[in-house]
């Protein structure tokens, strides 16, 4: 997806098809969506969005759910999850995990250190001091966002060592299959 325009509607790579668009929207979804929605989001027909979506969801990347009587769609958050956990494993070493993780317990110690919090939350409640400067203000939300994105990536690290010894002997299992076949 390129950037949004003003008025909130979407700029489109013309080089995208109506379902690339409609599924560029699906996978970015925070929250169930109706078909009507994804349609206008996608700038794409409401009969192409319904048969993408149905396709997506016969496929298990969507979710429907009955709103009253609308059908909304979401993300499968759990294959997400377990996605996002693959390509940890996948694309790192175990020691380049480990030191991920080691790099973000740094940086949330050096946040705990300089604004004297132990959490985003109670970080978060600073900013009702009627004392910081509008600099201030914007500097701790941005550690606030970049503090609860860190929690997230190391909760996803912590998942992905502990599940890499069972992915990688899953990955040896498959090759061994495949090196028999072959002979």
């Amino acid at each position: 997806m390129s950037e949004s325009s003003r008025d909130g509607v979407q700029s489109w790579d013309k080089s995208m098809s109506a379902r690339d668009r409609i599924r560029a929207v699906a996978e970015t979804l925070r929250e169930p969506r109706s078909v009507n929605w994804i349609s206008e989001q996608a700038d794409a027909a409401w009969s192409t969005t319904n048969e993408e979506l149905q396709d997506l969801v016969d496929q298990g990347q969507l979710r429907h759910v009955e709103a009253g009587e609308t059908t909304r769609y979401q993300p499968d958050y759990t294959r997400l999850l377990f996605e996002e956990i693959r390509s940890l494993i996948e694309e790192n070493t175990r020691e380049e995990l480990r030191n991920e993780l080691a790099a973000i317990t740094e940086e949330i110690e050096k946040w705990q250190a300089t604004y004297d919090v132990e959490t985003w939350e109670e970080l978060e409640q600073s900013l009702a001091d009627g004392d910081l400067s509008s600099d201030e203000l914007h500097e701790r939300r941005d550690v606030i966002t970049r503090w609860e994105e860190n929690l997230e990536d190391r909760r996803l690290i912590k998942h992905a060592l502990v599940l890499y010894s069972d992915v990688e002997a899953a990955r040896e299992q498959m090759m061994d299959v495949a090196d028999r076949a072959m002979r």
